[in-house]
């Protein structure tokens, strides 16, 4: 079972994880490509520990200082946003770990999945924008889809072994972020490094914030629609803020299913490059003893307008999803450098949801002019609102 992979990110929370869990299971995984924005010290380091055949930095500017740095190595040094696509469809490589941050994982993951290879899938929002593109493509080229996401990942456990016939719904399960109880007049003044204190998971700073606006749950919603061929009145979200079960699947004899484990995303990441195999690894187990008790709510739907933002845009279809993406990512960098409030955000996406035409041709190129568009709306909205 022993897999070349190319990790795309592999700077990021997702990538440096990945590849501490191929360093310890050598005998599964061998590092074919690695490749990163602008983190070139990074970078660096992995490639002279991991030796992959090529390393690709995107941002230009560092391609010397890379080049330098694994000099004599044998490694092939590329750069540019081409150089992404070039190593996920390399017939060198049998996974594509696609952990880039955002819209920008969008055209390396297309090409991975149109050369037909398995992509383990943490880039959320390639689905999100190009949802309909990208599962027509896999289709076609037989690439294999595996979710890294540790909600899409529990439903995959749980589904595994049955029909789809067989599921009335899936419950995606959320923590309720840094700020689930706080009031909604206090939201107004929260800062970045309030919503960066996750109280369970360690992720990236967008993550981060988009779980604590629960946007994370509206596009985890969108993805699980293309994942599991779902309508969206068969995906449900509740709060569950031990974040112990990951999500659930009811069955339309009337019992469920539930995925349990510590939030650990080493977990769902070994999943996705072994299934439908498991292996075995010395990750932390649940004790349900210390853990003594499992509570759940509701979403409050008017503290949070993201998640039904992201249902809006879903039941749009067509381009709508790209809209909100772009607008949730130009939105959030705002948020994290101090220029728009915490409600700003869904404000901000709300605002270009209600500017957007809507386009239901699935392509590269419509997906990517909405985007531009988009950010700028976005921009515009930021530019005139003042910070609360």
């Amino acid at each position: 079972m022993h897999k070349r992979l190319a990790i795309l990110g592999s700077t990021g929370s997702i990538g440096t994880q990945t590849l501490e869990i191929v360093s310890k299971h050598p005998e599964l995984f061998s590092v074919a490509a690695l490749t990163a924005w602008s983190n070139s010290d990074l970078l660096i380091e992995q490639a002279r520990q991991f030796r992959p055949s090529t390393v690709v930095i995107g941002n230009e500017t560092h391609y010397s200082k890379l080049r330098d740095g694994l000099s004599g190595l044998g490694i092939e040094v590329l750069a540019g946003r081409d150089a992404f696509d070039f190593v996920a469809a390399s017939a060198s490589v049998d996974t594509v770990v696609a952990a880039m941050v955002g819209f920008a994982g969008l055209r390396p993951t297309a090409a991975a999945v149109k050369a037909g290879r398995e992509v383990a899938l943490a880039n959320k929002e390639t689905l999100v924008v190009a949802g309909e593109m990208i599962t027509n493509a896999a289709a076609r080229t037989g690439s294999r889809l595996v979710p890294v996401d540790s909600e899409h990942s529990a439903i995959l456990q749980c589904i595994t072994g049955e029909t789809m016939s067989s599921v009335e719904k899936i419950i995606l399960t959320a923590s309720g972020g840094p700020f689930l109880n706080t009031p909604a007049e206090k939201l107004i003044h929260v800062s970045p490094g309030e919503a960066l204190r996750h109280p369970n998971w360690s992720m990236g700073s967008k993550i981060t914030i988009d779980s604590a606006t629960l946007m994370n749950k509206g596009l985890e919603v969108i993805e699980a629609h293309w994942l599991f061929g779902l309508p969206a009145d068969k995906i449900d979200v509740i709060i569950h803020p031990q974040s112990i079960i990951h999500s659930m699947v009811q069955f339309t004899d009337g019992s469920m299913k539930a995925q349990m484990g510590v939030p650990d995303m080493r977990m769902p990441i070994i999943y996705a490059l072994t299934y439908p195999e498991r292996v075995v690894t010395d990750l932390p187990r649940p004790s349900l003893k210390s853990i003594g008790s499992l509570t759940f709510e509701e979403a409050d739907l008017k503290r949070f307008p993201s998640l039904s933002l992201a249902r809006t845009a879903l039941s749009a279809g067509g381009n709508m999803p790209c809209a909100l993406n772009a607008a949730n990512e130009v939105a959030v960098t705002a948020f994290l450098q101090g220029r728009l409030g915490f409600p700003g955000i869904a404000g901000a996406v709300e605002y270009v949801l209600e500017k957007t035409l809507l386009n239901n041709e699935a392509s590269l190129d419509v997906y990517e002019e909405t985007d531009s568009r988009s950010r700028s709306l976005a921009s515009e909205y930021i530019s005139k609102t003042p910070k609360q």
